[in-house]
């Protein structure tokens, strides 16, 4: 909880916003009845640059938001993982669009930054 809360601050300073929260492991506790230790993923948006992504490619929502992975190392270490933009908006195959994953991987690179201080 105290990771999350670190995270949700970092991206706010960002001015991103979380839009979902996916507690996978009681998921797969609900529905497997198996444990995995804690992990969640936040689907992480900043509405400006998503906008820019509609704007050149409406399908290419399916690329947003930019996730992030929150899994338990051990009782004092929580790592925060997440894909590149750049990788995931390369799909999109537009320039624009490509501009956008470079934004959102250094806005994410800030947040990591914030993070490791």
């Amino acid at each position: 909880d105290e990771a999350v809360e670190q995270v949700c601050a970092a991206l706010q300073a960002e001015k991103l916003g979380i839009v979902s929260d996916v507690d996978v492991a009681a998921i797969i506790r609900a529905k497997l009845g198996e444990e995995i230790g804690n992990y969640r993923i936040l689907g992480a948006c900043a509405p400006g640059l998503a906008k820019r992504v509609l704007d050149e490619q409406p399908a290419a929502g399916v690329l947003l938001p930019c996730n992030l992975v929150l899994r338990r190392i051990d009782a004092r270490t929580t790592a925060v993982d997440f894909m590149n933009p750049v990788t995931m908006l390369a799909l999109a195959e537009t320039p624009k669009i490509s501009r956008v994953g470079e934004d959102a991987k250094a806005v994410l690179e800030r947040v990591r930054d914030r993070l490791s201080s």
